[in-house]
């Protein structure tokens, strides 16, 4: 049941006529704490239509930083939920370099994580979200760009082996 599900929503997800909405929903479940990418959807989304540049990397980057505001606001609450605990050596980092932290949200692994733990922190809010939508745009501009120059004959190649 639950891998007919996945087939369905992938499939309604890879629509063209979708392009935009699976941008988003894939942006911003993947900027919550699920694993999941959302580069090889922006990817091909833009390779399918490229005079959709600047539009998919908008609603990519308002998808993923809305994720990383859940992010945010789950931190907020787990600290007033849970008592507070000892501040570890991240703690103490995204406290030093303060809303900046956030501009590093696009790693993987730890970007999301961090955002978890600027709520946490208590960071200003709006702060965070200006660095937060910096650093996964850039992130979004500099990994399709790169895409953009591998050539066709290569992703077929690729294609081939799966």
């Amino acid at each position: 049941m639950i891998e007919a599900f996945t087939l369905w929503l992938l499939s309604i997800l890879a629509a063209p006529e979708v392009g935009l909405t699976s941008v988003f929903l894939v942006s911003f479940i993947s900027a919550t704490l699920l694993p999941l990418g959302s580069e090889p959807t922006v990817f091909a989304v833009i390779k399918a239509n490229q005079s959709l540049f600047w539009p998919v990397l908008l609603v990519a980057t308002t998808g993923n930083t809305l994720g990383g505001i859940v992010d945010y606001w789950m931190g907020y609450g787990a600290k007033k939920a849970l008592a507070p605990q000892q501040y570890g050596r991240w703690m103490r980092w995204v406290q030093y370099f303060g809303p900046k932290t956030m501009l590093l949200s696009w790693l993987p692994v730890v970007g999301d994580p961090l955002c978890t733990l600027g709520g946490w922190a208590r960071l200003p809010f709006w702060p965070c979200v200006f660095y937060m939508a910096i650093g996964k745009f850039s992130r979004y501009l500099a990994a399709t760009t790169l895409l953009m120059f591998v050539p066709d004959d290569w992703w077929r190649q690729i294609g081939n082996w799966f």
